[in-house]
């Protein structure tokens, strides 16, 4: 029941996120901002510490850290992949080449796809987290429900400013909104080892860092460069800190 209340509330996050991005675009710092120190917070303060629990007695705590740097790299070279491909096709459309409309479709679904198969992730972090216990369930659940709603917004704008097309954009946001309460129900038919679920968090607080760090905090400052914006990454990564040691106690 409690999984299944949490498929419901990423699938509504990722919907509010992607239509408010229709109706209020120039006031998303708040959230952008918040968001960002969210994920952030969650690899440092419950993830790692987690994954070093679990696995640190059989592997190491060397070889612990190695996995989130791992799953930090692992995740930068998959950025740098759709990020070459985004380059070629911006540089083609530039050139006014035959079939622009074309490229510039398959750039948004190659974009959109991406964002749907990370939010599949992120719903595997959540069924996993619970697996190591309901304390980490709940923070990580917090964690990824922000980035939901961020994942949202990314996912409208990605369409949009490539493809401009309304429809198609309201499709890639449905796609987007199923797939983390997909990743979350995959769980219910496999887990994972103690030692071995230390690794698997030690590699999502690696995923969680790149997220945050190449990505929520530039493009919260880039779109939004003021001060709010800053301290709401500050209060996301607070309020998280304060939920983590709630959970503790």
């Amino acid at each position: 029941m409690l999984l299944l209340t949490l498929a419901i509330a990423a699938f509504c996050m990722t919907c509010v996120g992607g239509l408010l991005t229709l109706k209020l675009a120039a006031r998303m710092h708040w959230v952008l901002g918040f968001s960002a120190g969210a994920v952030v917070a969650v690899a440092f303060f419950d993830l790692l510490p987690e994954a070093l629990d679990l696995g640190s007695a059989t592997l190491g705590i060397t070889s612990i850290f190695a996995c989130a740097a791992a799953g930090f790299l692992v995740y930068l070279l998959f950025d740098r992949v759709m990020l070459s491909h985004g380059q070629r096709f911006r540089s083609q459309v530039a050139a006014g080449l035959p079939g622009a409309t074309s490229v510039a479709h398959a750039r948004a679904t190659l974009f959109a796809a991406s964002l749907s198969l990370h939010s599949f992730l992120d719903g595997i972090a959540i069924g996993l987290a619970f697996q190591a216990s309901v304390a980490v369930g709940a923070v990580v659940a917090i964690a990824v429900l922000t980035h939901d709603f961020s994942d949202g917004i990314n996912t409208m704008n990605v369409v949009l400013r490539n493809d401009s097309n309304r429809r198609r954009a309201l499709r890639w946001l449905l796609a987007d909104a199923i797939a983390p309460a997909l990743g979350i129900f995959s769980t219910l038919f496999f887990r994972v080892p103690g030692d071995a679920l230390g690794v698997i968090l030690a590699l999502f607080s690696g995923f969680f860092l790149y997220i945050g760090a190449s990505d929520l905090i530039p493009e919260s400052h880039r779109a939004f460069p003021r001060a709010l914006t800053t301290f709401m990454t500050l209060v996301g990564m607070a309020v998280l800190y304060a939920a983590v040691s709630l959970a503790q106690v």
